[in-house]
């Protein structure tokens, strides 16, 4: 059972927990790491992102944050940044080694596989930005079908365009571009 620390909207624990499936049933607010792995290439940023496992209980087979996971409860947004590209992409990565950009609110409802999914999340970003090498990277396969770079300009104006390849947050890319563009 997954287990979530509640949160207002600032992101800071209340002291409550719920449960993951009770959390995205009545749309409780909790905590979420989001971490894009971005690279400049000719003057350009590009971005990695991955896409969704077809077994996901939201968004399967589209694009999205190169690693993102829930925070569990009693947790901090930077060890779970660290553990979900590990797990996801299998990058052992230190607390030196991302960035942290802002957070960014994640408010949805949408059904999927028949059931609604309703989403209320404080979402922390960390940017890593060490050289990386798909060929090299430790995909689970539970979670994901695989990565691919993306140009980060082209990415953005397709999500707001509503392009059904990517599920990527609007709020994510924003909170990302303001980081770069102030480096």
């Amino acid at each position: 059972m997954e287990l979530f620390d509640i949160c207002d909207e600032q992101g800071n624990p209340t002291g409550d927990i719920v449960e993951r499936s009770e959390a995205h049933a009545k749309g409780i607010c909790h905590r979420t790491a989001h971490i894009w792995i971005a690279k400049k290439e000719n003057g350009r940023y590009k971005v990695l992102l991955q896409k969704r496992a077809m077994n996901k209980d939201s968004f399967p087979g589209r694009y999205d944050t190169s690693s993102a996971g829930h925070i569990q409860a009693g947790d901090e947004p930077m060890e779970s940044a660290l553990r979900e590209l590990g797990e996801e992409l299998g990058i052992n990565a230190k607390n030196e080694d991302l960035d942290f950009a802002g957070t960014f609110r994640i408010q949805y409802e949408k059904e999927f596989h028949g059931k609604m999914f309703r989403d209320n999340e404080v979402a922390f970003v960390f940017v890593y930005q060490k050289p990386v090498d798909i060929a090299d990277l430790t995909i689970q396969k539970e979670e994901l079908d695989g990565v691919s770079w993306f140009d980060l300009e082209e990415t953005y104006e397709a999500c707001k365009n509503h392009d059904q390849k990517f599920c990527v947050p609007i709020g994510g890319l924003e909170t990302v571009r303001r980081y770069l563009d102030g480096k």
